[in-house]
């Protein structure tokens, strides 16, 4: 991986305030030449006026290409020329094999898009028809692969927009071993799941991820897929058991597990989600100094908004979920195990479970983003609170159970339990890059369903106009590094996220003066404004703010693959 030293010593603001001047012309003639634009290189240096030359996919020249010829000049003035945004934390695994054009990424300025939090495209074990197995039918994706390296051949040859590399997901691995259990694993099982992490690594995976929310995940299981995965030179990339009330005990536990592995640690969507402790941003921040100070290499990402998705099952608590969906299906349809949940759920959850749905906020919280029965298609945008008003005389709970069962378990739901401060602290921390937690999805068919986050179509053109621009939260030049650079170092990806000679050309045009998102909670399926053009590998997607249809994107694998 390129030091952050060397990155700066070599940034583009270096090398032109050295008097690089002119290009030596001779036969430098481009496929792509661009011109005019103020360059943000992805180092955090100062922005300067200058030229690109694409050649071959690469960047191939930077700084006065006046004399230079190009097969296609774009003029741009009065544009910024960053990098192409890496999205580091994304759930557009099967989307992209429905729609390659990954609309609602690419019109963001995502070149690059970085899959498989807990449970990843692979490894899948074959059920009792001999089929790979899977949870449920995604977007109608037929499954014909059954390890995360066949995965991303699949999604290779079905060709695709943007970039994509993936993690291999913890609880893909764990239930590939265990099935649908929440007993402690053995060890002979534990070295079986370091195994399928090893096995993914060569494969390609960058790291192993988690998403510990009610997950029967242990300590000790966790310490060894990170170790397997550090052989390797992965990452740690982990939603932390608890982003409320147990917040600091479970930032104690991600920097253990990176420690004992020795590996780096990324924590997903940084937020305090419990009211009680909204503010203290600062605290937190300071969890990742001190981990820091003891040799972890400790990071976290984050969206910028005060709410985030789940799933209204995740108001079900763990031992409900024992034996997997079907079996929690069957426990709601049973009365005493309802009362059991609901003297939970009113209590305030159980020790280690991620309850701070309820404990921060109430139903008036929970927005609902889809529905698969037609009988439920109306609840589509409306929160709990007016969901149980329907029904009057009847429980809350049972409403929720109710909906649950007609819903085959899942709900997608958003949870606003942010506050606007915390967000703002997080975002200006050094140690803290971004990352969409979407999908790429577009309005049309089957990917415009329901009413997904807004993030799904705003979050970067939302941090470029609302916080760069209007409210000065962090510089241009900050917010595009934290959108690039830092994203490639945290993940080893070596010849993207800088505007540099010999580069991939992957690079994202915007007007500063108008980037700003129009994804709202109650009309998310809109396109921001202000992206005028996106290239990727040197070839045009985006062409004057319209997608061209090319599918240029390649997959991206990790520094332990054996393909390298």
């Amino acid at each position: 991986m390129i030091s952050a030293r060397k990155c700066i010593l070599t940034s583009l603001a270096v090398l032109l305030l050295a008097g690089c001047g002119p290009a030596e012309q001779g036969n430098n003639d481009f496929d792509i030449l661009i011109t005019g634009g103020l360059v943000v290189d992805g180092s955090g240096a100062p922005g300067l006026r200058a030229d690109l030359g694409i050649r071959d996919g690469t960047i191939a020249a930077v700084g006065d290409l006046s004399k230079a010829s190009a097969n296609r000049v774009i003029d741009a003035s009065g544009l910024v020329v960053a990098p192409g945004i890496i999205d580091i934390h994304t759930h557009s695994d099967y989307s992209l094999l429905v729609d390659g054009n990954a609309e609602s990424k690419i019109r963001q300025g995502v070149t690059t898009e970085i899959l498989g939090e807990a449970t990843s495209a692979g490894p899948l074990p074959l059920d009792s028809k001999g089929e790979p197995r899977q949870e449920s039918a995604i977007y109608g994706v037929k499954i014909n692969w059954r390890t995360l390296g066949e995965y991303l051949e699949r999604l290779q040859a079905s060709g695709i927009s943007v970039n994509a590399g993936s993690y291999v997901g913890s609880m893909t691995v764990r239930r590939y071993v265990m099935g649908e259990t929440n007993r402690k694993a053995t060890e002979t099982e534990i070295e079986q799941m370091a195994a399928l992490v090893e096995q993914a690594m060569r494969e390609g995976a960058l790291g192993v991820a988690t998403a510990l929310l009610g997950s029967p995940l242990g300590t000790g299981e966790l310490i060894a897929m990170a170790k397997a995965a550090a052989r390797h030179g992965g990452i740690y990339s982990t939603h932390i058991r608890d982003e409320g009330s147990l917040i600091f005990e479970s930032l104690d536990e991600a920097f253990l597990i990176a420690g004992k592995a020795g590996i780096p640690v990324d924590v997903l969507h940084l937020k305090i989600a419990e009211r009680k402790l909204w503010g203290q941003m600062d605290k937190v921040l300071e969890r990742f100094e001190q981990a820091r100070a003891q040799g972890i290499t400790a990071t976290a990402n984050m969206y910028p908004y005060i709410a985030g998705q789940n799933n209204l099952s995740a108001l079900i608590p763990p031992e409900g979920w024992e034996g997997g969906r079907e079996k929690m299906l069957e426990r709601l349809r049973n009365v005493s195990w309802r009362e059991k949940f609901r003297k939970i759920l009113y209590a305030g959850g159980l020790p280690n479970w991620y309850n701070h749905y309820t404990s921060s906020a109430g139903w008036e919280s929970m927005l609902i983003v889809s529905t698969r029965a037609e009988k439920n298609r109306h609840l589509v945008g409306m929160t709990m609170d007016r969901v149980i008003a329907e029904y009057p005389g009847k429980e809350p709970t049972d409403v929720l159970y109710d909906l649950l069962l007609e819903e085959n378990g899942s709900v997608p739901t958003i949870y606003f339990l942010m506050t606007e401060e915390d967000v703002a602290t997080a975002m200006a921390s050094p140690l803290v890059s971004f990352g969409s937690d979407g999908t790429a999805v577009k309005p049309e068919g089957v990917l415009g369903e329901g009413k997904p986050h807004p993030r799904w179509y705003g979050a970067f053109p939302r941090i470029l106009g609302k916080y760069v621009r209007e409210e000065k939260a962090l510089s241009l030049e900050s917010a595009i590094r934290k959108m690039t650079w830092m994203n490639a170092e945290k993940i080893g990806l070596q010849n993207r996220g800088l505007i540099r000679e010999g580069m991939a050309a992957d690079l994202f045009l915007f007007d500063p003066e108008s980037i700003i998102d129009r994804a709202t909670f109650s009309d998310p399926h809109q396109f921001p404004v202000g992206v005028e053009y996106v290239l990727v590998n040197g070839t045009v997607v985006l062409d004057e703010g319209q997608h061209t249809g090319a599918k240029p994107g390649k997959v991206l694998y990790g520094p332990g693959c054996s393909k390298n």
